[in-house]
């Protein structure tokens, strides 16, 4: 269970040698609100203290057996509260009981927060890091992102400071030229040999395309100051410097997320029911979904209008086929299409028209199909196992209704 925003407070002021049906009071307290389902409570002893007796207690040396004051304090939803006062209320002979508006900010234990986020990021960062100059021209940098297989590359200043982020998304915003590197992995010899033709015609230097400014982590960091700001911005990365400044490896989502599943290999004790945050709780239900009848310029059209890098392939009742990527139509178009698919998807042209070209035929089979209400942290481990970045959430019928990616696992453990 998550709870942010809103809340109520209890806090009941009873006495130490309050008992209920043979019991210290404070225990059987506690006892009929964890029965009662509520989120936690705590008991705390004071040092000193009166009540409406206006006798002082106190724990001076001379006087440990005296009547000390306790404080039970309990914060969760308003209904809940209101629950418990009506659990409790009876039970409280002598004493105060106070309920409060208060607001959570952060609500955390051991399973709604697998990360081990005390680690330094330099133990789980990528290095050493490959990096551009901000004078280097952007044939230069594409070649270097399409040899090394990065979708990012961190421009650096002559001191080997990072100075913004090159991505192959800048690269098809500010040049015009290419498409994303996903893509270009599947393309032709010939093909990719025109683009380089006009990417080193082009005056404009890797300072110039690259996004600014870019957050960096320092290597010291906690990893989870790093995965909250990851969250927070919805980057896919971060470049990490030494107290210097000086570029010194990259932290990517994989990295943090790959962090969490050793931990959660050597964890034996199960959650609570109800304890640990579910995939349910973080799984986008804005269903990239398309039918697998649906021809090409639909599944085109579909990718274009919401944006989607890739889609799910249902069948008539809805339950998930395959995945169908932009890549993928490339790679799997007839060569005669393959120009005006591009254009398409560059949103420089209308989707060709082919018609043997259906959605099952040109999507690749298979998906990782997960239950909503499968804990995060199995769910990581899972999605790691199997090399997936993308999980399909389906209801008890199979029928998709959701899909969780990196980003969504991770915004899912660094709460």
């Amino acid at each position: 269970m998550r709870m942010l925003g809103p809340a109520k407070r209890l806090t009941v002021y009873l006495g130490e040698s309050d008992h209920w049906q043979g019991r210290p009071l404070h225990g059987a307290l506690l006892e009929t609100l964890r029965q009662g389902g509520l989120a936690g409570a705590t008991v705390i002893r004071a040092i000193a203290g009166f009540g409406a007796h206006s006798r002082i207690h106190t724990a001076a040396i001379l006087r440990l057996s005296e009547d000390l004051p306790l404080v039970l304090e309990v914060v969760d939803t308003a209904e809940r509260i209101d629950h418990a006062v009506a659990l409790i209320g009876p039970m409280i002979r002598e004493g105060l009981i106070t309920v409060e508006d208060v607001s959570i900010v952060k609500y955390s234990h051991r399973y709604l927060a697998p990360l081990p986020a005390d680690r330094p990021v330099k133990e789980l960062m990528s290095k050493p890091a490959v990096a551009i100059a901000a004078g280097a021209a952007i044939l230069e940098a594409w070649d270097l992102m399409v040899r090394h297989g990065l979708k990012a590359l961190p421009v650096v200043d002559e001191g080997g400071r990072p100075a913004g982020l090159l991505s192959d998304g800048d690269l098809m915003e500010r040049t015009g030229l290419v498409q994303r590197l996903a893509i270009a992995e599947r393309l032709d010899a010939a093909t990719l040999a025109a683009w380089r033709q006009g990417l080193a015609a082009l005056t404009a230097k890797a300072g110039d395309v690259m996004t600014r400014p870019v957050e960096v982590v320092v290597e010291d960091s906690p990893l989870g100051r790093a995965a909250a700001l990851m969250s927070k911005h919805g980057r896919k990365r971060l470049p990490v410097v030494d107290r210097a400044g000086v570029l010194v490896g990259m932290l990517s989502r994989f990295d943090v997320l790959a962090a969490i599943s050793p931990a959660q290999k050597g964890q034996r004790e199960q959650p609570p029911a109800g304890a640990a945050r579910t995939l349910g709780e973080v799984m986008d239900r804005r269903l990239p979904a398309v039918p697998e009848d649906a021809d090409l310029p639909e599944v085109v059209a579909k990718m274009v209008a919401g944006g989607w890098k890739r889609l799910i392939v249902v069948d008539g009742e809805g339950r998930p086929l395959g995945l169908i990527s932009d890549g993928d139509l490339v790679a799997r178009v007839r060569p005669e299409t393959r120009s005006g698919l591009l254009r398409a998807l560059a949103r420089r042209g209308r989707p060709p028209e082919e018609a043997s070209a259906t959605a099952r035929q040109l999507m690749s089979p298979g998906v990782l199909d997960v239950p909503p209400e499968m804990p995060i942290g199995e769910a990581i481990q899972r999605a790691l196992a199997n090399r997936r970045k993308r999980l399909v959430v389906v209801d008890d019928q199979g029928r998709a209704i959701g899909i969780v990616d990196r980003r969504d696992l991770l915004r899912g453990v660094s709460g």
